[in-house]
């Protein structure tokens, strides 16, 4: 057996030899190295060296019953020992049918049909491919596009990328799966610049949805699978909807045999206070695309729930979705994630969620004394702050100010004042916090305290 390397040195010289980074500027590992991180330990991340951090993040939205939970590492190997590998490629084991029905019973209406897959991405290439073969199987092989929002991510996948809203991470990819179609998203903050009602939030949450019916009606409904969309947009920066959005857009969806899918990759398990966030905004979909939280990122996992209208066609005769993953529904991370849904359960996540929010957001919401800070806006343990260049009228930064801003000043000072989160400016300059759901007040106190130090330094340098 190889000794496994644990310096430092002889690490970041491996990496800088052979690890390619996922979203990252592989120049930065050359020149600078990377942070190595080691070990977690409740909401705590600790690097090569010693040091600690508090993971703002869970990971990457993900650790959501925090780090170091013994129980998960143990019931993955006994799972490994019985039965490591097994598909459901026409056979079955008992973890993923455990896991299936345990999905099945809390999503919402008649969501009963759950396809397994390793990950968000293609949990929402899934749903875009089911969409586009059921309405085939229904007679109406033209119902193929599909609609989301400005500046949303869905995933990389071909499909899903069609599905994201970035310009900017598609253009090197293009031409990418054809069909997806763009509306407005629900920055409030931002209404105005949309030409949107800026003074009254319900009726810009009527406006919002009232644009995916002008953009059905545009393509032509003839034309339209399905609407993707997350319940609290994350890119951009943690974007909610506004009340009465979600029931304005299932009467849409309704209208013109438009499936709704709500791509809750981020959303699910507990992360708005609840299993599903659709309950949260009380809107049933016709699919619910979740992964991430599912095991709390200790083993990989994604999934597809589909209702029954969905499902039927596929239930008789010789129908079958050519489709599947060899690692979907694996049983380590099944036996993994209904570990993971028994600790959530018995330790009160979703409601300690909900109880908390208020008092997470008060305590960001004391950061709006700071000049940089224009908007702190998000729902559950879910919440984004907007950096403005100038307060009183909202201007943003420039593409360099915000390169500057962000990755020259904003991520490493974070980082070095001990909280890891997300700087991001895939829309307009935000950072983004998504903690572990075991954190509570003392917590929230100690996240703004870093922000606020950190924040203050980087106003003396816009």
């Amino acid at each position: 057996m190889t000794d496994r390397v644990r310096d430092n040195a002889t690490l970041q010289q491996m990496a800088n030899d052979h690890l390619w980074m996922h979203f990252a500027r592989q120049s930065t590992l050359h020149s600078s190295g990377v942070p190595i991180i080691t070990r977690g330990e409740g909401h705590h991340v600790f690097d090569i060296e010693g040091r600690k951090y508090f993971d703002g993040l869970a990971g990457l939205f993900t650790v959501n019953a925090g780090h170091g939970r013994k129980r998960l590492a143990e019931v993955a190997a006994r799972q490994a020992e019985e039965l490591a590998f097994f598909p459901i490629w026409s056979y079955a084991h008992p973890a993923a049918i455990e896991l299936a029905d345990r999905l099945a019973g809390e999503a919402p209406g008649d969501l009963n049909r759950v396809f397994f897959s390793t990950g968000g991405g293609e949990a929402v290439e899934t749903a875009f491919k089911l969409a586009k073969y059921y309405w085939k199987l229904q007679g109406r092989p033209t119902k193929h596009k599909v609609i989301s929002r400005s500046v949303a991510y869905h995933g990389t996948p071909q499909g899903a990328l069609a599905i994201t809203g970035i310009p900017a991470i598609k253009e090197m990819f293009e031409p990418v799966t054809p069909g997806g179609f763009r509306v407005p998203n629900t920055n409030f903050y931002r209404a105005a610049e949309m030409g949107a009602p800026a003074d009254d939030i319900e009726a810009f949450g009527i406006w919002a949805a009232n644009r995916i019916e002008e953009q059905i009606l545009f393509e032509g409904p003839e034309t339209v699978a399905a609407v993707f969309l997350e319940p609290v947009q994350n890119s951009g920066g943690c974007f909610p909807p506004p009340p009465g959005y979600f029931t304005r857009v299932r009467e849409i969806c309704d209208q013109y045999d438009v499936l709704l899918v709500s791509d809750e990759v981020i959303c699910a398990f507990g992360r708005i206070g609840h299993t599903f966030a659709c309950d949260a905004y009380g809107y049933v979909p016709d699919m619910i695309t979740c992964a991430k939280a599912m095991t709390s990122g200790y083993a990989p996992i994604g999934a597809t729930i589909i209702s029954e209208k969905l499902y039927e066609p596929f239930s008789k005769g010789e129908t079958s979705f050519y489709h599947g993953y060899t690692f979907g529904g694996h049983p380590v991370s099944a036996a993994v994630a209904l570990e993971n849904l028994d600790i959530f359960e018995e330790e009160g996540l979703n409601e300690r969620v909900r109880e908390n929010s208020p008092l997470f957001r008060a305590e960001l919401e004391k950061l709006l004394d700071l000049p940089i800070v224009g908007d702190v806006r998000g729902d559950g343990y879910f919440f984004g702050i907007e950096l403005v260049k100038d307060k009183s009228t909202k201007e943003t930064f420039n593409d360099d100010e915000a390169e500057r801003l962000l990755r020259g000043f904003l991520s490493k000072a974070l980082f070095d004042a001990g909280l890891y989160c997300r700087a991001d400016d895939r829309g307009d300059p935000v950072i983004q916090l998504a903690p572990p759901l075991t954190i509570g007040p003392a917590e929230f106190q100690e996240i703004e305290q870093i922000l606020r130090g950190v924040l203050t330094e980087a106003s003396t340098k816009i």
